[in-house]
């Protein structure tokens, strides 16, 4: 039996960004059952604001009023209370920071040349160094961090996944074959597949959704 929506907790997402996708990975994995609200970036609602100012997703609203706006702490706050995959076992701080730090960067001045007045193709050159790394990685095992999926493929692999998506042409072309093996994997997997499913944008007087696993 499904818990009353008044004792679950809210996540505030939005379906295309990555910190969001990473987040709804992990609460899918860990069986956590929240409250759904799909944002419209360029409306946010009020309820998400109040909770959380500064105004990105994704944001976690625990019943009690405790509130988690980093994507990695939402994270970690769902495989501390349920782990089934050991996803926590297989956590790369250092790998996922490359990818938050730099390999971001690029991704973004890559992908949005116009709004950060960059030049495209030396950020992509640029970010292609971390893929070439993570190409290389894979030659030890199936996954980033071991030979099952575990919270370092899981927070870098929405990144990825947007990276090669600016141009699948091209990043189909470059000596990836690891990468892109592991990549398509992990977006044709159930799990994600189960997270990226389409939601209206909430509206307060909607019926709660409720995101959990069958």
């Amino acid at each position: 039996m499904m818990p009353e929506t008044a004792s679950l907790p809210i996540l505030y997402s939005f379906r295309r960004c990555p910190y969001a996708m990473r987040a709804r990975l992990a609460i899918m994995v860990s069986d956590l059952t929240c409250q759904l609200r799909e944002v419209k970036l360029s409306a946010k609602p009020e309820a998400m604001l109040e909770a959380s100012p500064k105004g990105t997703v994704p944001v976690l609203v625990l019943p009690d009023g405790t509130v988690i706006e980093e994507s990695l702490d939402v994270m970690h706050h769902a495989l501390g209370l349920n782990d089934p995959e050991g996803w926590l076992e297989r956590a790369d701080a250092d790998l996922i920071a490359r990818c938050d730090g730099p390999f971001k960067r690029d991704l973004d001045r890559y992908k949005y040349p116009d709004r950060y007045d960059s030049d495209a193709a030396a950020h992509r050159s640029a970010g292609l160094a971390f893929l070439q790394d993570l190409e290389e990685r894979l030659g030890e095992d199936e996954n980033l961090s071991g030979s099952r999926r575990g919270l370092t493929d899981m927070a870098i692999m929405p990144f990825i996944r947007q990276f090669a998506a600016t141009d699948r042409t091209w990043f189909d072309a470059q000596p990836l074959p690891r990468l892109r093996a592991w990549l398509d994997g992990h977006m044709t997997s159930d799990l994600f597949t189960v997270v990226m499913v389409r939601h209206a944008p909430w509206q307060p007087d909607d019926a709660p959704i409720l995101f959990a696993a069958d």
